[in-house]
């Protein structure tokens, strides 16, 4: 049995328990797309409660890092658990709904006014961006650039320097909900398709097309796993 499984001296913190499984995938060798122990024998080997497992499981599939299959058990989504310590994850779980709320106020109408004034330079920028996500997601990763670069061109295109400074403001919070809504499984190509459309409608001059499909692209942001979990759950 991998020393990283021997049984906790107390059944306590399922804070616990998810350093433990990091220390279990890292000893085991476990790489993406292998499955880990199922939650019994996790709970046996750790002397902890099948609920701390949970807890636990739970935490790092916020993170991204893993994916709970119906029927199917738990599996790596990333070759290493690169965990974030639980108060920075309820810190963030906090502010989020604010900055979400923020952003769909101010970036549609950014992309209503980007629809009446964009330039034929402004769609260049629009368009590499598109071009420079889709590329980072075929390489394997999660588009995180090349949104920034699209949501920034369209601030650009709205020639409005008021909101362009209060984007800039929040720039720290929009980063936190981008990387939180690409690590969902499936996001980062759900969300290139989205932009593609709000491109369509700034191209097409279409001030309230841009606007909709911009806010439906922010409310799918932020459907994440974070603001489902509970941290005082037992």
């Amino acid at each position: 049995m991998p020393e990283a499984l021997s049984r906790l001296n107390r059944a306590k913190l399922y804070e616990q328990v998810v350093e433990r499984i990091k220390a279990h995938v890292e000893a085991s060798g476990l790489h993406a797309g292998d499955k880990l122990p199922s939650e019994r024998d996790l709970a046996e080997r750790l002397g902890v409660s099948r609920a701390s497992i949970k807890q636990a499981i739970v935490v790092l599939e916020v993170q991204g890092l893993l994916e709970s299959r119906h029927g199917g058990g738990t599996y790596l989504r990333n070759d290493h658990l690169d965990v974030e310590p639980v108060d920075e994850l309820v810190a963030r779980r906090s502010r989020l709904p604010e900055v979400l709320e923020a952003r769909e106020a101010m970036e549609t109408k950014l992309a209503e006014l980007a629809a009446l004034r964009r330039s034929d330079e402004d769609l260049a920028a629009i368009d590499a961006a598109l071009k420079f996500m889709k590329s980072e997601i075929e390489d394997g990763g999660h588009g995180a650039e090349g949104d920034r670069r699209f949501h920034e061109a369209i601030t650009a295109a709205a020639n409005n320097a008021l909101l362009a400074e209060f984007m800039r403001s929040i720039d720290t919070q929009i980063a936190e909900s981008r990387n939180e809504s690409l690590r969902q499984p499936g996001r980062p190509w759900r969300s290139l398709s989205q932009h593609q459309k709000i491109a369509e409608a700034i191209r097409a001059g279409a001030p309230k097309a841009a606007a909709n499909a911009m806010r439906q692209h922010v409310q799918t942001v932020s459907k994440v796993r974070l603001l489902t979990w509970d941290p005082q759950a037992d």
